[in-house]
Order: structure tokens, then sequence, then C-alpha cells
């Protein structure tokens, strides 16, 4: 075990082609930032051109698919990644992964990428299982590098997020593998209990943060504590996410609209105990109140949509991909570019302007389809998240790609 030097600083001259030493590639928040917000862009431009009829779409796999994976396992997974492999540093005291290692292990994501687009081999299916070997290899590899840290440490008070990462790695590979034998209703089933599984982990990131950075940002003498909840919380999403996915697969008798339902009001009931009226006038505490909130209520929703016709299952869905997993990523990017590059936690306008368009997106998404109809909210949806992470890429490039202001490594 290797433990961090705080005081170590940063070359002062970091030639052009010394790509290993350059600031981007010291830790991996920077990059996975980065290139997760890029994606979160382009990958939605190119579905409102693909929407709006702009473009043609030529992959034998449907578009939605292409669309729910890279938002779920490339985008969400990219960002989760660099935000465990920081935060294990902090936790753990122990060097997580840098130069050229984040170098190589990044390299696999962005290949994965463009993978999807390869055509001409004459092998069936060749681009998903390319896909689906750069996949896998990103997953193993930051499986690996986040577990050889807890681990060397005996962390375990943190070893959940390595099952967690598991699962969504497992459920990667299974969604390819469906989409390889066109088996699209299956396939939305595993990115829909993705999307679950990434509440859990998102439930348990906010459990430690929200609390905390409400105590620090306000100047309370104390942080809420919800232990108890917490451990009822983590279970009973356990639960939820298996009655599920075994109601879709194998139990079809089963409706797991209840367990959906008292889900939501566990989250409602810590999202109140957390809940403090000057948080409005913080940008990134109201951010992330409002995005923890957002998940109970989209859980909420998705409960009636097993009960009503109301609203459908994938609109309810959307309040948590966007609403939540969205918006928590924006909030979260934000705020640790700034505290991880020794800036301080101070945001300009524009970013505020930023998180109110996701939120806005949120609910155009998920509660007006059946007003302005589904095309048209699929489609304003899209452009109010696409000026929301240009607006962050404005921001934050300057800070990702830089020093941190103390001259230290990181």
């Amino acid at each position: 075990m290797r433990p961090i030097n705080l005081t170590e600083p940063m070359p002062e001259h970091v030639k052009f082609y010394q790509f290993s030493q350059w600031p981007l590639w010291m830790l991996a928040f920077r990059p996975y930032f980065l290139a997760g917000a890029l994606l979160a862009v382009f990958s939605i431009v190119y579905w409102l051109l693909i929407l709006t009829g702009y473009v043609s779409w030529e992959l034998t796999m449907p578009a939605t698919l292409w669309h729910a994976h890279e938002m779920m396992f490339g985008f969400a997974g990219a960002v989760a990644v660099g935000f465990l492999l920081t935060a294990a540093q902090t936790w753990t005291g122990v060097a997580s992964i840098s130069g050229r290692k984040l170098m190589l292990l990044t390299l696999f994501w962005l290949a994965a990428r463009g993978a999807f687009f390869i055509t001409g081999t004459g092998l069936m299916n060749f681009n998903i299982y390319a896909v689906m070997g750069l996949q896998l290899v990103w997953w193993l590899g930051a499986i690996a590098a986040l577990g050889k840290m807890l681990l060397s440490s005996k962390n375990k008070n943190n070893y959940q997020f390595l099952f967690i990462l598991g699962g969504l790695c497992a459920l990667n590979m299974i969604y390819l593998g469906l989409v390889s034998q066109q088996n699209t209703p299956l396939a939305v089933t595993i990115v829909d209990t993705a999307v679950l599984v990434m509440t859990l982990l998102v439930g348990v990131i906010a459990g430690r943060v929200v609390p905390f950075f409400t105590a620090r940002g306000l100047n309370l003498s104390a942080q809420v504590r919800t232990f108890r909840l917490d451990r009822i919380l983590f279970y009973s999403s356990m639960v939820t996410i298996v009655g599920y996915f075994l109601s879709q697969l194998f139990i079809p008798t089963i409706n797991p609209g209840w367990a959906f339902a008292s889900v939501a009001g566990l989250h409602l009931c810590r999202s109140y105990f957390w809940w403090h009226s000057k948080v409005l006038k913080v940008p990134l505490l109201w951010s992330l109140h409002v995005s923890y909130l957002a998940l109970g209520v989209g859980l909420l929703l998705l409960a009636v949509s097993f009960y009503s016709a109301a609203i459908l299952f994938q609109d309810a869905l959307h309040m948590i991909t966007i609403g939540t997993i969205g918006m928590m990523i924006l909030a979260m990017m934000t705020r640790v570019s700034l505290g991880h590059t020794g800036r301080p936690l101070t945001i300009p306008y524009y970013m505020v302007l930023a998180f109110s368009l996701l939120l806005v997106a949120a609910l155009v998404r998920s509660l007006l389809p059946f007003v302005i109809g589904p095309h048209i909210a699929w489609q304003l949806s899209a452009v109010l998240w696409i000026v929301a992470f240009l607006l962050f890429l404005f921001h934050s490039i300057p800070i990702l790609t830089r020093r941190r202001v103390d001259g230290r490594r990181g």
C-alpha cells in the first residue's frame, strides 16, 4: 500500500509529448468527467438529429437501444467510475490510478464508443461484439483498480461499490448479448434494471455526501445522520430491484408497484430529514437536494405506472435518468472538479442556469408527453439537456485540463 503524499507537487514544466504527465491524467475524475460530459452532448445531439429525421440510422440494432446503452453504460458508468476512483483515494489513503494506466483505461472506454459504428467487416454483429469486449475490459479494469485500493487498505465499508460495479458490468454484457440476438424486449428490461441499480449507487453516495456537503456549506454544527433509515433503504432497494427483474422475466404475476412506492416513501423521508431552507441560497447544494428529491418522485411515478395509464413506465423512468442521475452527475461533477483542483466552491451564474435547465428537461420528458405529444417532449428535453452540459463543459474544461491551483498532484 503506497500512502499519498499530499504535498507532492506537479512538475512545473511538462513537455507537450509527455502525455502521461498532463494534468488531465493525474486523477480519474478529470478524464471521465470530461469524456462523460462530451458524450452527454454529442450522443444526445446525434439522438436529436435521428428523432427529427435530419440523419438516418444505418446500424442493424435499433437506435433506441444504442441511445439507452450510451446514456446508461457509457455516460453514467464513466462518471460513476471517475467519481469512485477519485473518492476511494480519500477513503483509503492509497494513491488512485493515474498516468499511463489511467490513459489506457480511458482508451478502452473511448474505443467502445466508436466500435458501435464499425461497418463493412462482413461479420454479423461484429460491432456489438467489439463493444462487448472493450466494455468488459474497461469495467474489469475499473473494478480491479478500485478493488486494489479498497482491499489493500481493508476498507470494508466501501466493498459494496465493488458489487454494484460488478452488477452493472454483468448487466452491460447481458444487454449487449440480447441486442446481438435482436431480443429488444429483454434488452429493454435489462437496461431498465441497470437504471435501478444505478439508483442504488446514487442512494449510497447521496447518503454520504448530501448531509456532509449541507453541513459544511451552511456552517451547521452537525450533519444529519440517518443510519437506520440508510440501512433499511439499501436493503429495500435491493429487494425492489430483484422483484422488478423477476416480475419482468420470470414471474409476471408479481406487481412491483407496491415495492417502488415503499422505496419512494423512504427516499422522500430521507430527503425531508436532510432538507434545510438555506440550501436554496447555495446552487451547489440545492442542485443535490433537488436531484435526490427527484429520485423519490421518480420511483413514485414508476409505482403509479403499474396501476394507471396516466403515466408510462418509460416516461416515469426518465424522471430518474434525467432528474436524478443526470442532474446529480452534473452537480457532483461541478463540485468535485472545483474541490479536487483546489478551487473555491463558487460557480458562475450560467451553471445555475445549467442546473435549472436539466430540472426542466426532466419534468418535460417525464410529465409532458401526454400534454404536448411525445416527440415534441423528447426533442425539447434533449435540447435542454444539451445546453446544460455545454454550459458545464464551458465552465469545466479549463478546470479539468489544468494544474491544481496549489500546484499539487490531483
